[in-house]
């Protein structure tokens, strides 16, 4: 009988366990239903065979690869959205350094971001967002299993690496070192307010909260006891807005860290560029700084495989942030510091060393495309490894090949190795293939085209999908942001030359006055004269195309974003009846709000000469759009994000109210909770529809 109950207790135990375990997987492959992976959402219509909205949200969107200790596999990310659910999820990949099937190594409905391969290459690190919901450095096995939370941390890490060595690491979160609200009036929980006393009070697209950016480097035995660099300094590192590990290096021994910060604050962070190269001792726990007698941004540290260097890059002009990037080596032997770019008129970031420490390979833009450089340390000699119409991305060794992404207009990032000694390339990914394969991306042209000061512009002439020379096409002039951001073979998921030509029409893309990868006479002449040579670079490209059989020069419209927005806006006054149609976002529209209201103010100062108040108004003022408007004539479609604090919004609705109130046919798409960008999917998918709604009301009836 006891014998029998136990029987019976076990059968029943293994039933209850079974139903358990039976559940377990129901909800287990429930949740698996419900993460947005490549094969799971909504397939988009192919039938047209071009380009569609729905198709460019489903691309999926290759992250930078890293490359394991021992240079054999590859680890990269691939975000994956489903509009529908207007969200997107990343999930791991790892692959051979030579190619083959990428194997999946992570399933779950939150991104795992900024990936790495632990120094002794059997564990991967990156960071997740458990069940506390703050981000966290988690690490996992190489094939994903066994994930293990390594820290917790009181808010969220922003960034982490580990030392070469494997005995540290260091990572990146905010810390609180002004009062809020609640410090101040703990009396008053539901108030609602923010108090500032000096500048930078919001940045970008937030709100300047209290906390600063902070380094804490842990033991990995014990990752949770950190020591806080720059404790109690309102100061941050790595440096806002956009800046990331890229800005912290390891020595080779683990026993240095280089870093990144601008020990400024307030009005001297917002009108200056003065970023620094810190070297950090982990044993005498004393810093010295590198750069202190530069006055502009010097980033992106490197240590050399030997330890004896350090290469940089460094913007000379104080307030200049698109100033060359200079290409600066620091000799720990000689403590000398040395600019190796000096007859090199381009910029170089990205920079890796040869195993051997004889070499940095680096990016470059050259004539609108970035191309893979190599310099020789040992006789400062440069040389080009690639050629050809396409962007390198990114920047990675393993053996004797260069791992990079790599974009056209046709190609969203894909991986590419390249092979140092024959320079031969390789494509390792295929993550949009079976997409591509689908449908037709159409045509890019370059044209060099005479400017009025007789110089050569090169022109990107992207053509639709089944181009026909003998019809006429709508033709829109693309007017670059930045402003000194090259029109280059960049893959963009918004400002998309090959949706604009999947929607027939032909796209003028020219690189006028203020683009890198022309020489910084051609970069730089642009600051101080926002409204002389660039725009007649742009009227000259739009002329001078305006001339071919299968362009309808009766129909001709100018789109831009940012100092392309405030281009259009300044076009809309001074075009002399060219244009048909302009689409303006987030564009600057009068300087003198503009500058009352932009935070990085270093920009302003530089590029159009400083405050409209100063006893004699600088003549970058003329420039101003609103100026203008007196000429304005033609519809226009404005376009801002409320959480835009380069250009604040109210710049978008002065040139609509004006538009309306001359009873110009006019139309404001304003999206709340976007930014200097538009990044949620169906926001962006709306652009897409109310872009093309706009022109094609405009140019096509």
């Amino acid at each position: 009988m006891k014998k029998t109950f136990i029987i019976l207790t076990a059968l029943m135990m293994i039933t209850i366990s079974c139903k358990k375990e039976s559940a377990k997987e129901e909800a287990d492959n429930q949740a698996d239903s419900n993460i947005i992976c490549k094969d799971n959402r909504p397939v988009p219509d192919y039938s047209k065979g071009i380009l569609t909205e729905e198709i460019l949200w489903y691309f999926g969107r290759v992250t930078t690869p890293t490359v394991s200790p021992d240079g054999k596999m590859l680890l990269f990310g691939i975000k994956y959205y489903d509009y529908t659910k207007n969200k997107g999820n990343m999930e791991l990949y790892t692959m051979p350094i030579t190619g083959g099937a990428p194997t999946k190594i992570s399933t779950s409905p939150l991104d795992e971001v900024q990936a790495i391969w632990r120094p002794d290459g059997k564990k991967i690190a990156f960071l997740f967002a458990g069940e506390n919901e703050k981000m966290q450095i988690w690490e996992c096995n190489t094939d994903g299993s066994e994930r293990t939370q390594i820290t917790h941390a009181d808010a969220d890490i922003n960034g982490f690496s580990y030392s070469p060595d494997g005995r540290h690491l260091v990572y990146a979160k905010n810390v609180q070192l002004d009062p809020t609200i609640a410090d101040r009036y703990p009396d008053l929980p539901k108030a609602n307010a923010m108090i500032y006393d000096d500048l930078m009070y919001r940045h970008w697209d937030h709100w300047a909260d209290g906390t600063y950016s902070h380094l804490f480097i842990a033991p990995c035995a014990k990752p949770d006891e950190a020591i806080e660099l720059l404790k109690g300094e309102k100061y941050n590192a790595p440096v806002p807005s956009s800046g990331g590990m890229e800005e912290v290096a390891w020595s080779p021994d683990g026993k240095k860290m280089a870093y990144c910060c601008k020990r400024e604050s307030g009005k001297e962070f917002a009108v200056s560029t003065n970023t620094d190269v810190f070297i950090y001792d982990l044993t005498s726990k004393k810093t010295i700084n590198l750069t202190e007698d530069n006055k502009g941004y010097d980033m992106d540290p490197v240590f050399s495989p030997d330890g004896n260097k350090l290469v940089w890059w460094s913007m000379k002009t104080p307030g200049f942030e698109s100033d060359k990037k200079r290409l600066m080596i620091y000799n720990f032997q000689t403590t000398v510091t040395e600019d190796y770019s000096t007859a090199f008129d381009q910029s170089s970031e990205s920079f890796v060393w040869s195993k051997n420490s004889d070499k940095v390979y680096f990016l470059s833009c050259k004539e609108a495309t970035y191309q893979i450089y190599a310099l020789n340390v040992a006789d400062k000699t440069i040389e080009q490894l690639t050629e050809g119409d396409h962007d390198f991305n990114s920047l990675a060794l393993a053996g004797n090949r260069l791992i990079a992404t790599k974009t056209t207009h046709s190609l969203p990032a894909e991986i590419f190795s390249v092979d140092i000694s024959t320079k031969a390339e390789k494509q390792l990914t295929f993550t949009n293939k079976e997409i591509l394969d689908k449908i037709n991306m159409g045509e890019t042209r370059k044209r060099w085209i005479t400017t009025s000061d007789g110089k050569k512009m090169l022109t990107w002439v992207i053509l639709p999908p089944n181009f026909d020379p003998n019809k006429k096409y709508p033709t829109l002039l693309y007017c670059q942001g930045g402003p000194q951001q090259s029109v280059s073979q960049f893959f963009s998921y918004r400002w998309c030359f090959k949706m604009m030509s999947a929607h027939d029409y032909i796209v003028v893309a020219p690189n006028r006055r203020g683009l890198p990868g022309f020489g910084s006479e051609w970069n730089d002449q642009i600051s101080r004269d926002y409204g002389g040579q660039n725009m007649k670079d742009y009227l000259s490209a739009i002329d001078e195309l305006a001339k071919e059989p299968y362009v309808d020069k009766d129909r001709l419209g100018a789109v831009g974003a940012s100092y392309g927005g405030y281009s259009v806006y300044w076009l809309a006054g001074n075009h002399h009846k060219r244009f048909k149609a302009f689409i303006a976002h987030c564009g600057m529209f009068n300087f003198e709000s503009w500058y009352g209201t932009t935070e990085e103010l270093f920009f302003a100062n530089h590029d159009i000469e400083g405050p409209y108040w100063q006893k004699n108004t600088p003549k970058s003022y003329s420039f101003s759009p609103h100026k203008f408007v007196g000429n304005w004539d033609t519809p226009i479609l404005v376009i801002h994000g409320g959480n835009d604090f380069r250009i604040p919004y109210t710049e978008g609705m002065q040139a609509f109210n004006v538009a309306q109130m001359k009873g110009i046919p006019s139309r404001f798409l304003f999206f709340p909770e976007e930014t200097h960008f538009v990044s949620s999917p169906q926001n962006a998918m709306l652009w897409q529809r109310e872009f093309f709604r706009f022109l094609d009301e405009q140019l096509k009836k």
